[in-house]
């Protein structure tokens, strides 16, 4: 079970004797112990009877601390120079305090724990934000269709819609509002419109910059550098991160229509990303084949 640190990352380790110790040492005890790379584990400061260790990394599983305070004890008492007594104790401003609980304690935190983080994700899995992109909505220029459809659709699905603000055409400004609805602890994140092949689509590069790892098939391909296309093609996004779930859709009202009842059967069966944007691409695809098969 992942817990996030959330910047409470000290641990200190109070009245304890040191004597010609090394800080390498009890550092490399102290990461042995909790399960951590050598280098997420820091000593930060020592004073007279304390020692200050900094944990490097964002995110740790609860059995890998939850009371551990025995075993690391234990540990840096075999450690040399190192004096440690019955008063000898750890603790820390945030959840990594949970060292210090006791065999029946940590079996019964551990256990509320993972039932409130469940219901937790699962509240937030109904939280759902959704950021219209492009200068031609923000300046009013056409009319945002997209954003009632979807309130209304996932409203109708029990989910709970935001509308973000209309966001301009920069990947870091996207990335940005994206970062900060996670942080507000969005479970959906839904963008609209800059997924094309023009210079000024940038909203899959937003999403790239968040999860790097995102799910970026192409709807169609293009000669690069012909016409408007300065990019390879038009290309669906979906990102996870967190937990939570970012899925760039495009602009064009029909379109989002096709893909809004893939997402909400995606929500509902706990789809992956990959998936999921493999299937709002196909279908895209092939309303595009059937527009070119009446055509011709």
């Amino acid at each position: 079970m992942d817990l996030n640190l959330l910047e409470k990352t000290e641990l200190w380790i109070e009245n304890l004797k040191l004597n010609n110790a090394d800080l390498n040492e009890i550092a490399e005890v102290v990461s042995q112990t909790l399960e951590l790379p050598r280098d997420k584990v820091l000593v930060v400061d020592v004073r007279e009877n304390r020692i200050t260790l900094d944990i490097l990394q964002h995110q740790i599983k609860a059995e890998q601390f939850f009371g551990k305070k025995k075993q690391l004890l234990n540990a840096l008492a075999k450690v040399a120079g190192v004096e440690i007594s019955p008063d000898t104790d750890i603790h820390s401003d945030g959840i990594l305090g949970f060292i210090a609980l006791d065999e029946m304690e940590t079996a019964r935190v551990m256990e509320n724990t993972r039932k409130m983080r469940e219901e937790i994700k699962t509240k937030l899995k109904k939280r759902v934000i959704v950021f219209p992109t492009g200068f031609e909505v923000k300046r009013g220029m056409i009319k945002d269709t997209n954003t009632p459809l979807i309130r209304e659709e996932m409203e109708r699905e029990g989910f709970r819609v935001s509308i973000g603000e209309i966001l301009d055409d920069d990947p870091d400004l996207i990335a940005g509002k994206i970062r900060r609805a996670l942080n507000d602890g969005y479970g959906v994140i839904i963008t609209t419109g800059g997924i094309g092949a023009e210079d000024k689509d940038k909203t899959v590069e937003g999403i790239l910059k968040i999860d790097p790892e995102a799910a970026t098939p192409y709807i169609i391909k293009f000669k690069k550098g012909i016409g408007r296309h300065e990019k390879e093609g038009v290309r669906i996004c979906v990102g996870e991160t967190g937990g939570s779930l970012i899925v760039a859709l495009p602009g064009p009202n029909d379109e989002v229509k096709i893909c809004l009842e893939i997402l909400l059967s995606a929500l509902k069966n706990g789809t992956s990303k990959y998936e999921l944007a493999n299937k709002l691409a196909e279908a895209l695809r092939e309303k595009l084949r059937c527009k070119f098969s009446h055509i011709h």
